[in-house]
């Protein structure tokens, strides 16, 4: 069980990738188009850490973990190597993407040789750690954490430094009771504790009386589960969801594995990949949606990247927002209009989205245009679609006939739609009706109008569009909203209104069983209000309870709004649609979310959860010498009757292990539309508390039994080994 399972010979054996990385390599670090300077980077025996430093700064250095870096780019792929491209051949540039919201590490190798071995190189070790089971990694955070505290790198540590290891690990223990665990893990009598006696030590520390109570109940002879003990368990527990391994008897350690396991996690593994129905029309889905996606912070003078584009299309998002105004040499340009932020090209919006839009998912990426370019440019930006995206730009009717409905995102796979205005109809274009004019007018209902709408009487002015960019635009036609019956009686499936929160919300309340029968035929935008500057998300729920399928927000904003997208979406293979229940998808049936129960099939749940523990929570205050003292808040999110929150009591000075036994119920009356999210968080008595981490998932992938949910940060990036284990229990209201 050393602490070495990285770096033995099967890892780095034959590797020569990885062989020259231990070497290390002088390679150039990019900041700009003048802030270019030479480091030395080298990959530590841990094959886990890249330390580097510069010639100049004497001893000191930076390292980052491999495990936070989310992927590696080749090329002139980031603005900053896109801005040295004449100086520096692309086959000698790389960038590290971090996750979170870390900056990227833009750098240039002597030669492309070295390039190669870095970029193959990382890639392996990346896949390495993606193929680890729980208790490698496990195992490779316990060695971490030892390596980070033998300040003297022998190896070894002493009583003193592991307590002062278990403070930083957030384990505030008894004296007495840390040092019988040490004399006893202390197998060579040295006084000290060599790597794997600490493994060992910390498992002893780490026991889990909580899982041990549930397998001695199930156990027989209280030392293994036999194939029928399990099949017990998993009958009257689990609900026959997951199937165990095959095996005669199970011992505690391998019961342990299994819940720690995807098959033991709370989200059903059945629910992961693509799943659902993708041949019904698109506006049955719920849509993964951005708002001004190339925005990298606030909405008045944060900078414009196309990093954003990368970043929201792989993290699943298939709507993403792109602002277009005239930019210098005939070239339009994308930024926040009458704002400070920065400024990038069009094109390289297009390329940008031409390369990362089905990297992971398949399914029809949605451009959505806010256009104030001229005429010229117009004609432009319509010529940059049609070269950069070539096939993928959808330019006609599926089967070239006039159409009755939209089409589903199976049958646009590997599509790009455009999403603006049009002028004129679909119609019009197969009976030959529009003339052979250049331009076209239509109304313009200009977004930026919507910052205080009841006092600014809109400008109705012409906008005049180009023929080129218009007949680019065929299943998402950007009109006006004027009111639900309007649209009864008049609009066409292909038109699409966009509303501001404040505006749908009102809708909503008035009328709510009306824009969820306006849902099941066409599509509706909702972004954010004019007044979040501070790129805030309102919560996406309150939309997606009216059926709106392109729910905008801001992706580089983490918080609740996120978290919740995230959760949808983690659904279905994390391929950016979701089916709507089938009672927002017939237009017979009269759903209104304020009143659930009238509905045909109303079916309500009770849903009882008991958070049992926490696993290894992260420490939130570094530098203060304190631990959390946890508290789990359990929020269901759905329509407004479900709307509810519930906590625990919160345990004092225990950030390690954790043990409540706190029983939360909630009642669900649309349990098709709940979605839960647990939030752990360090409990303050005289300020706000601090967030520690959390899961959201839908109620409807929820497995049943005794289940472990792996905290996200607040980036929704994963925080192994951190984790609560709970008994979930979802039964009908008798």
């Amino acid at each position: 069980d050393s602490l070495r399972p990285i770096t033995d010979k099967r890892y780095r054996g034959g590797d020569d990738n990885l062989q020259s990385m231990l070497v290390g390599t002088v390679m150039r670090k990019i900041k700009s188009r003048t802030w270019k300077k030479q480091r030395y980077f080298k990959l530590q025996d841990d094959c886990m850490t890249i330390w580097y430093k510069s010639k100049k700064a004497g001893n000191t250095h930076s390292t980052f973990s491999v495990s936070d870096v989310e992927a590696i780019r080749e090329g002139h792929q980031s603005e900053v190597l896109l801005s040295i491209a004449d100086e520096f051949p692309a086959e000698r540039c790389f960038t590290l993407v971090f996750r979170g919201r870390r900056g990227n590490l833009d750098l240039v190798a002597e030669s492309a040789e070295e390039a190669q071995t870095w970029i193959r190189g990382m890639r392996k070790l990346i896949e390495n750690l993606e193929n680890m089971g729980e208790r490698e990694k496990l195992d490779q955070w316990i060695g971490d954490w030892f390596k980070k505290a033998d300040k003297n790198n022998d190896g070894r540590m002493n009583f003193k430094e592991v307590r002062d290891l278990l403070k930083m690990m957030n384990v505030d223990m008894n004296e007495h009771h840390a040092h019988r665990l040490f004399t006893m893990a202390d197998k060579s009598q040295s006084g000290t504790l060599e790597d794997d006696e600490f493994v060992f030590f910390y498992k002893m520390l780490t026991q889990r009386e909580d899982v041990l109570r549930v397998f001695q109940e199930y156990s027989v002879d209280g030392q293994k589960l036999s194939q029928s003990d399990l099949e017990d368990f998993l009958r009257e527990e689990q609900l026959g969801g997951g199937q165990p391994p095959m095996m005669n008897a199970m011992t505690f350690d391998g019961f342990l594995m299994y819940l720690g396991s995807a098959e033991g996690s709370i989200f059903n593994p059945q629910q992961r990949g693509v799943y659902q129905d993708m041949s019904q029309p698109l506006c049955h889905y719920f849509i993964s949606s951005s708002h001004n996606t190339y925005l990298m912070e606030d909405q008045l003078r944060g900078q414009s990247s196309v990093e954003g584009y990368i970043r929201a299309l792989n993290r699943g998002c298939r709507c993403v927002e792109v602002d277009c105004w005239d930019g210098a040499n005939g070239e339009p340009i994308v930024y926040h209009g009458h704002t400070f932020t920065s400024k990038i090209l069009f094109k390289d919006v297009v390329n940008a989205v031409s390369n990362y839009a089905f990297k992971v998912s398949e399914y029809p990426v949605i451009l959505s245009i806010e256009n104030h370019c001229s005429i010229e440019q117009q004609r432009v930006m319509a010529q940059h679609l049609n070269h950069i995206l070539g096939d993928k730009l959808l330019k006609s009717t599926l089967d070239g006939k006039a159409p009755i409905g939209l089409p589903s995102p199976e049958d646009l796979k590997g599509k790009i739609l455009l999403k603006a205005k049009k002028i004129g109809g679909l119609e019009e274009s197969f009976n030959g009706m529009v003339e052979d004019s250049l331009t076209g007018e239509v109304s313009d209902e200009d977004e930026v109008a919507e910052i205080d709408e009841d006092n600014l009487h809109r400008e109705k002015s012409k906008q005049r569009l180009s023929k080129e960019l218009s007949d680019c635009v065929v299943y998402c036609k950007s009109v006006h909203f004027s009111s639900f019956k309007h649209s009864r009686i008049h609009s066409k499936f292909y038109e699409v209104a966009s509303f501001t929160e404040s505006k749908a919300r009102k809708h909503l309340r008035e009328a709510g069983a009306e824009f969820v029968h306006h849902n099941s035929r066409q599509l509706t935008r909702v972004y954010p209000s004019g007044f979040r500057t501070d790129s805030s998300n309102f919560n996406p729920q309150e939309m997606w309870n009216a059926g709106c399928q392109i729910v905008a927000l801001n992706f580089q904003t983490a918080g609740e709004g996120m978290d919740l997208n995230d959760g949808l979406f983690s659904q279905n293979g994390h391929c950016g649609y979701v089916l709507k229940p089938s009672f927002m998808r017939e237009v017979e049936k009269r759903f209104d979310p304020e009143m659930p129960q009238k509905r045909n099939g109303y079916r309500p749940v009770i849903l009882n959860i008991q958070v049992i523990s926490g696993q290894q929570l992260p420490k939130v205050n570094i530098k203060e010498d304190s631990i959390v003292d946890p508290l789990v808040r359990v929020e269901v999110h759905g329509v407004p009757m479900d709307q509810a929150k519930q906590e625990t009591r919160y345990i004092e000075n225990n950030g390690f292990n954790p043990v409540w036994y706190d029983t939360l119920r909630f009642t669900i009356h649309t349990p098709e539309l709940a979605m839960v999210r647990f939030v752990v968080e360090d409990y303050d008595k005289t300020s706000k508390n601090d967030f520690v981490g959390q899961y959201t998932l839908p109620l409807s992938c929820m497995q049943q039994g005794y289940r472990h949910i792996h905290l996200l940060s607040k980036d929704g990036t994963s925080i192994p080994p951190s984790s609560l284990f709970v008994h979930i229990r979802i039964t009908g209201l008798e």
